[in-house]
């Protein structure tokens, strides 16, 4: 297990340039139920157990933990790419071997004792890959369910994240959280319940989308639109307009 190692003044630093790539990137950041974290966070540490689609989501956590709920944020990462990418670890990523059961316990273990001060949030992506945000069931692995279980001060609240085309040049962000989930001593069971919730989450978005209704979710970030490219496109579409119509 390859412990973290943060640095306040780097992870604010990183927070700043995730933000700056996340509104330079998407079109629009539409989130839903940060309520829920930040009713959690003031009751207890708190794990937010997410899917993971996109190279994105480590700097989406680092956003929305930083930035949006400024609280104290880490995250657990395959180990083989906290070797490859070690500044992650400065701004909270601790690694662990997900092929090795001994070294996941100790990085359950590190979890718990992470998950022991207040403001404190721990991200787990609980897939511990990429995965289509299409695929069911997601896939869960063990590490949630076991978590909670060590974790008892903790607070479980699910998120899912996905990354939409529409009809506009550039994708939207979707983030949704729900409501904190109750306590279930079995981690079999626990990570059961957390895969539904996260699930939920998911076809929550999917109906946002769907049916373009806001259900809840307000913009974090919107794309001020380019008025030179707008006047560009009216005037484009007037001189190519068959004259009949003009």
């Amino acid at each position: 297990m390859i412990a973290a190692r943060k640095s306040e003044l780097f992870s604010r630093f990183f927070a700043r340039d995730a933000e700056r790539r996340i509104t330079g990137a998407f079109e629009a950041v539409r989130v839903r139920g940060l309520e829920h974290v930040r009713t959690a966070l003031r009751a207890a540490p708190t794990l937010v157990v997410t899917n993971h689609t996109a190279w994105w989501d480590p700097l989406v956590a680092i956003f929305v933990s930083v930035r949006v709920l400024r609280a104290d944020a880490y995250a657990m990462m395959d180990a083989k790419n906290l070797e490859l990418l070690p500044f992650f670890g400065k701004v909270g990523a601790f690694g662990v071997d997900l092929a090795d059961p001994a070294d996941g316990a100790r990085a359950i273990r590190y979890a718990a004792k992470l998950l022991a001060r207040e403001n404190r949030l721990v991200w787990l992506f609980a897939q511990g890959r990429e995965v289509p945000v299409t695929v069911r069931p997601l896939g869960f692995r063990p590490g949630s369910g076991e978590i909670a279980r060590v974790a008892r001060g903790s607070i479980v609240v699910p998120g899912a994240l996905r990354y939409e085309m529409g009809s506009t040049p550039k994708p939207t962000l979707w983030i949704s959280f729900g409501e904190p989930l109750d306590r279930v001593r079995d981690p079999v069971a626990a990570r059961a319940l957390h895969e539904g919730a996260v699930t939920g989450e998911l076809d929550r978005i999917e109906r946002a989308i769907a049916h373009a209704e806001d259900d809840g979710f307000e913009s974090l970030h919107s794309q001020r639109k380019e008025v030179l490219f707008a006047i560009a496109q009216r005037a484009l579409a007037w001189i190519t307009r068959p004259k009949l119509l003009r």
